[in-house]
């Protein structure tokens, strides 16, 4: 009797509270579940805007690295003056002398006179620019004793001052160029004979020395790195998958195979730099293969790459559900028809994705490069062919970037944020061609 009545009362105390009411437990449940979406959406906001600050820095240090200020001149190329040229020590004085003269003719035409001595006057175009007209000589004889039109390019400075880079106030300690060469600069401007235009020798051209910062191009470090990568992906995929299969698939559970998961894990982790010496000392110093070869930076990278490709097929191989396997025993088929004829198709998707990234990760990696001595190696002139391609000397895009980002011109300067846009548009476009291959092959089941 007591009982019941107790508990009736407890029972009307309950159906007190409506179930549209929101109690407190319920309220604060609530709060912090609408916090951690505040979080959530705050953390995504503050790495968008690191994001867009990074992508505004590279992109308006860099855009500038792909125009050049060009000057264009009508050199008379003398019969007389080319062939003293060529039989003196010194071949590209003549052809200064030449510029200089088509210079001067042009600035009187302008109206304007000067007493600087040529090497003075040439100071505004680049010390290439001899060089330039007797490549074109020696390509074009029939042209001798003609006037043929040059488009030479500016000297740093210049191309700085057209850029809005460096002032006439930077000028007044400067021991290359003055505000005299402005003045000219400005003259030869307004009769567009000095001009920007869209520089494919940063693009397509081979690095320069310390005193030709305006020459310098990226385009023989793009030929290292697509026969690093060329390696990397030929040794790389076959290794890394073989072992992947083998150990998912065919490798018995027993305390080698815990010891080689755990080992390719714990290289997955390793500094990039440790590969560097790895191959420094087994591949120059042991094997005795060319220093700064691409081969040879191919060979690190792949020790480097390995892991990780290892790491995405072996997930990859773990995503397929057994079920197919069974399937596959059960009509007959040995382990590795399952393997091969079943599980890889299905598992290719993940395969080429890992395959990718580890590669993209492998084309932005610099320290390796720096103990096999591709980033001391200056890379001036384009492979002869495949097999040089893989043994001559060259560099790489993140080492050529290294390179320039250490020199004291602000032209290299410049050009190392130009080569970090060329080298994001490649990362890019392996991370599109990961996605689109993934959704190509992927298979529903």
């Amino acid at each position: 009797m007591t009982d019941t009545t107790v508990n009736s009362k407890a029972a009307a105390r309950v159906n007190k509270k409506s179930l549209l009411e929101v109690d407190t437990l319920t309220r604060r449940r609530n709060s912090s579940e609408t916090r951690f979406k505040c979080y959530g959406i705050v953390a995504i906001l503050i790495g968008l805007f690191f994001l867009a600050a990074l992508l505004f820095a590279i992109f308006s240090n860099g855009t500038s690295a792909f125009t050049q200020t060009f000057i264009s001149l009508d050199v008379t190329l003398d019969k007389a003056k080319i062939e003293k040229a060529e039989a003196s020590i010194v071949k590209t004085s003549k052809y200064r002398a030449m510029i200089a003269g088509s210079l001067r003719e042009k600035l009187e035409e302008k109206g304007v006179k000067t007493d600087m001595k040529d090497k003075d006057l040439l100071k505004i175009m680049s010390s290439g620019a001899p060089a330039t007209v007797r490549e074109f000589v020696l390509a074009n004889p029939d042209k001798i004793g003609s006037t043929a039109q040059f488009n030479l390019v500016a000297s740093s400075r210049v191309d700085g001052y057209m850029k809005g880079r460096v002032t006439r106030e930077d000028l007044v300690n400067d021991k290359n160029l003055n505000a005299v060469h402005l003045d000219i600069v400005d003259k030869l401007r307004e009769t567009a004979t000095v001009v920007k235009r869209f520089n494919w020798q940063f693009i397509l051209g081979a690095d320069a020395s310390d005193s030709r910062p305006e020459q310098a191009g990226i385009g023989v470090a793009m030929i290292g790195s697509f026969y690093m990568m060329l390696v990397v992906l030929l040794l790389a995929l076959p290794i890394g998958v073989a072992a992947s299969i083998y150990l998912e698939e065919f490798a018995p559970k027993n305390r080698i195979t815990d010891l080689i998961e755990v080992n390719i894990s714990n290289l997955a982790a390793v500094p990039s730099i440790v590969f560097g010496i790895l191959g420094l000392a087994a591949f120059i110093q042991f094997a005795h293969l060319p220093q700064s070869a691409p081969l040879v930076g191919g060979l690190v990278l792949t020790l480097m790459t390995l892991p990780t490709i290892i790491i995405s097929t072996r997930a990859s191989l773990k995503s397929v559900p057994p079920s197919i396997r069974s399937a596959a025993l059960g009509i007959g088929a040995s382990k590795m028809q399952s393997v091969f004829h079943h599980v890889l198709p299905l598992a290719m998707p993940g395969i080429l994705t890992g395959t990718i990234i580890g590669l993209a990760q492998a084309l932005g990696e610099t320290a390796p490069l720096l103990l096999i001595g591709m980033v001391g190696f200056i890379a001036s002139e384009f492979p002869d062919g495949v097999v040089s391609g893989f043994l001559s000397p060259n560099s790489a895009m993140p080492a050529q970037i290294y390179e320039w980002a250490k020199r004291a011109d602000p032209a290299f300067y410049e050009r190392a944020w130009g080569g970090i846009i060329i080298l994001l548009l490649f990362l890019m476009t392996m991370n599109v061609v990961a996605i689109i291959l993934r959704r190509r092959f992927e298979r529903r089941w």
